[in-house]
């Protein structure tokens, strides 16, 4: 893994060293804008508008419009002194439980791993977490911007979690048309409690796949190799207009579901190894095009 962060937890006087890595990765396929007359990649350039000409780099910075037309100038050392991304410091202010932090304000996760010295600090934080059931929280900084964020164990190894502040989080209220309480019937409830109790299921996110990129893959293969893309029909939309209806297809849906792979299980362990295949035709396939390196 890329180390993307180095500093220390800080809580009371102790100080932890940590590395910091990111736990996710894109996994998106990237695609060009391609000029369709000479099939040519576009290229985008740094353009001033009034010197009409490419800016490199080493003249380019950052500046806030504080009246049309008008900027304050900011260079990066002085946005990291005022980040205070020059303490590498993860500072825990408070303990609190996981289950009072609503998920909207989660971002985005990374994993902290021991740094080179204070392996002792690292493992008595990690356990005093993990016996207490409590995470923390804390402000960082990372590339010039302050982040709350919460510490949390995640098996044997520690995690960060940056995540929103309040005045960050749009409230519920300005969602438009939500619904008035009203009564609701109390068949349809029942119904639809039997509807969740029967696609209640443990997580496991190893049975979710994305299907956009498989496709899309797909998709590539067959482009390579010059072939036509065939899509698969729309499927028809219906309108509901019976709430009951609706409910009872969806639960004899269910159930027919879960008899179908109840019989499917029984055929294939009662199959023969001596079953009989017909042979299949020839075809050429496409060679496989791998998924991007990331």
């Amino acid at each position: 893994m890329h180390t993307v962060w180095k500093g220390a937890i800080s809580f009371g006087l102790v100080h932890v060293p940590v590395k910091m890595f990111s736990a996710t990765e894109d996994k998106d396929i990237s695609m060009r804008y391609i000029h369709k007359t000479c099939i040519t990649p576009l290229s985008y350039v740094r353009k001033c508008q009034t010197c009409e000409k490419e800016v490199e780099w080493d003249e380019i910075s950052k500046g806030y419009e504080y009246e049309p037309g008008r900027f304050v100038l900011f260079e990066k050392d002085e946005l990291e002194t005022i980040s205070g991304e020059a303490n590498k410091e993860i500072k825990i202010l408070d303990f609190v439980n996981l289950t009072d932090i609503d998920p909207v304000y989660f971002q985005k996760t990374y994993y902290l791993g021991p740094g080179d010295t204070g392996a002792g600090a690292y493992n008595l934080l990690l356990d005093s977490m993990r016996q207490t059931g409590k995470i923390g929280i804390a402000k960082v900084s990372i590339r010039s911007k302050s982040s709350l964020a919460a510490i949390r164990v995640i098996e044997n190894c520690l995690a960060m979690e940056t995540i929103f502040y309040p005045d960050e989080i749009r409230p519920i209220s300005q969602v438009p048309n939500l619904p008035d309480k009203v009564t609701v019937n109390e068949r349809e409830m029942e119904m639809a409690k039997m509807l969740i109790n029967q696609l209640s299921t443990p997580f496991e996110p190893e049975k979710y796949k994305d299907e956009y990129r498989g496709r899309l893959l797909e998709a590539i293969e067959h482009k390579v190799a010059g072939e036509e893309i065939q899509s698969a029909p729309a499927l028809q939309k219906t309108s509901v207009i019976d709430l009951m209806a609706a409910l009872q297809a969806s639960l004899d849906a269910t159930k027919s579901a879960d008899g179908q792979e109840d019989r499917k299980v029984t055929l294939e362990q009662d199959a023969t190894v001596s079953e009989v295949k017909k042979p299949k035709a020839k075809t050429t396939r496409a060679k496989k095009v791998k998924e991007p390196a990331t």
